[in-house]
């Protein structure tokens, strides 16, 4: 009995020795999830994949997703620093969406003014067509666009935002004219897509995915093909060196303390261990990082300079 006690206080001892100095595994009061975007799209998917997760580790509280939605975003994000920076209210952000929004100069925030705890994953780009398409693939595509300039519609979330950027990208890069339409987010898009009502979309693995048997994809922004669209060619197949995608975090209020930024960006970064958030993210279509305080400041200077450029190329910043 008394070494069946002591083998028991051993691994309790060893198990909070685990955990990181003076890191809390569990928040002590709810957590307000405050979202930017609408219901049904990416960002939505992403929260509600880590609310679940959450619940299962820390189940004495809550995750309470709220909406905030507008301006492509930039409604939630010009008001995140007049709410309390108590470390349980939290706000969903997004790259490129912070960089180009302030560039276009008519948003109320600017990208410094937002303050990432950590990003947790990205959706690689890719462009679809309704299923029963006439366009079979990306050689179809090019050939219909650059037959009839401006003529081809292309759905995505957002103006100044991840899709806007990859559509305007596209179109320099194989030196076709396609028109843009945004809509508020990935949910409203779904049903102009799937009745036809543009001729694509510029969107984000996780829509294809979801999606599936209902849109094709004709190319994807990745390193290699994605293991649910074997089908689908990478950019880089057809010669662009483009492997790129929406990045999604979460930033709290500037006046949120030091060490409640850090216990959240740990709580985060146990949550893209958990197994079944990995489950969740690959069946999704997102690809998990883990970008915390020790790698913030670097990783932020790198997105910001790239996402400028991409700026100035869709004439923002003038």
């Amino acid at each position: 009995m008394v070494t069946r006690l002591m083998r028991t206080l051993a691994l309790g001892l060893a198990a909070l020795a685990s955990l990181p100095a003076g890191a809390q595994p569990c928040p002590e009061k709810n957590l307000m999830y405050w979202q930017a975007f609408p219901p049904g799209g990416e960002s939505d998917l992403s929260a509600r994949h880590q609310q679940v997760v959450l619940k299962k580790k820390c189940p004495a509280i809550e995750t309470i997703i709220q909406y905030k939605t507008g301006a492509g975003g930039a409604l939630m994000w010009s008001q995140m620093n007049a709410l309390p920076g108590d470390g349980v209210n939290i706000v969903g952000i997004n790259l490129p969406h912070t960089v180009l929004q302030p560039m276009e100069g008519v948003v109320q925030y600017k990208t410094e003014d937002i303050t990432p705890v950590f990003w947790f994953h990205y959706t690689p780009d890719i462009l679809v067509v309704p299923q029963d398409s006439p366009i079979k693939n990306f050689a179809d595509f090019v050939k219909t666009a650059k037959a009839d300039p401006g003529k081809l519609n292309l759905g995505g979330s957002g103006l100044n935002s991840a899709n806007h950027a990859a559509h305007e990208r596209m179109n320099n890069f194989f030196g076709v004219k396609t028109t843009y339409v945004p809509f508020k987010g990935t949910g409203d898009m779904t049903m102009a897509v799937l009745g036809s009502h543009v001729h694509g979309a510029m969107t984000y693995t996780a829509f294809a995915i979801n999606q599936k048997g209902k849109v094709r994809g004709l190319a994807v922004a990745m390193d290699k093909r994605h293991p649910l669209m074997p089908d689908v060619p990478t950019f880089r197949e057809l010669g662009i060196d483009w492997v790129d995608g929406a990045f999604r975090g979460i930033g709290v209020p500037k006046s949120t303390p030091p060490e409640a930024r850090k216990r959240l960006a740990e709580l985060w970064a146990a949550l893209n261990a958990d197994p079944e958030m990995q489950q969740l993210a690959a069946k999704s279509g997102f690809e998990l990082i883990n970008i915390g305080p020790d790698r913030m400041d670097a990783f932020m200077k790198e997105k910001i300079k790239v996402y400028t450029d991409v700026g100035k190329q869709m004439g923002l910043g003038k």
